[in-house]
């Protein structure tokens, strides 16, 4: 099934592909958050800087540069076309597995305070170390999981509380 998908970067620019065009791109990976990327017999050198897999935003580094992206699935392009968007704010009290992964590290304690967008573990998935961030400011009310422990999507990683 050939998906569409909407990337938006530095909120100045806006593409579309769908996955027949991902798929057909060379990627080579040359360590967890680096890539070799060859399209269009062109060469990039790519590395994962951030990433908020909740809100679909990442900072990427392209050849030197500095790129912010957002991408958008076919379900975020017809939320988004219906004017639903704004009604779908992130309540989130937990922080759950976005994907299938392992848990490399853990950088939060029970009773500890932690800001929105603040760093709370790392889930690697892909091949790749994925940082998953505090949905909201509160304080950690108990970690369901260890370093180590293979975690399913929608998995129950940490609970918060006010």
């Amino acid at each position: 099934m050939n998906k569409p998908f909407k990337i938006n970067v530095n909120e100045l620019y806006d593409f579309e592909l769908n996955s027949d065009e991902i798929n057909s791109l060379d990627i080579v990976e040359e360590s967890a958050k680096s890539f070799h990327v060859i399209a269009d017999s062109q060469n990039y050198e790519t590395t994962l800087l951030k990433s908020d897999f909740n809100k679909k935003k990442y900072s990427v580094q392209i050849n030197g540069n500095v790129y912010e992206i957002k991408i958008s699935d076919e379900l975020d392009m017809l939320i988004n076309e219906l004017g639903m968007e704004a009604s779908l704010e992130n309540k989130e009290d937990d922080v759950k597995a976005p994907m299938p992964g392992l848990i490399v590290s853990i950088d939060v304690v029970k009773g500890q305070e932690v800001k929105e967008n603040q760093g709370v573990l790392v889930l690697e998935a892909m091949k790749m170390e994925n940082t998953l961030l505090a949905p909201r400011d509160g304080i950690i009310k108990s970690i369901d999981i260890q370093v180590g422990d293979k975690v399913e999507k929608n998995t129950v990683l940490i609970e918060m509380e006010e």
